[in-house]
């Protein structure tokens, strides 16, 4: 499992999923914020199963 989610990726959808799950736990949205769950543990763990998919990093390359 390669990292596929780079820097700025990972600090949005930490970010996204933090406010979705406060949202959905102080009862300002409704059951879906909870969804916030997904983008947090990918940027968390720096893996998206739909970039791996399709062969897509927000990684920085490696320079030889």
């Amino acid at each position: 499992m390669n990292k596929n989610v780079g820097g700025i990726d990972r600090i949005a959808r930490i970010t996204v999923g933090i406010v979705l799950i406060a949202l959905a736990a102080t009862g300002t949205v409704g059951w879906w914020g909870w969804l916030g769950v997904v983008p947090l543990a990918t940027g968390a763990l720096g893996w998206c199963p739909p970039y791996a998919m399709f062969g897509w990093s927000t990684c920085k390359t490696k320079t030889p």
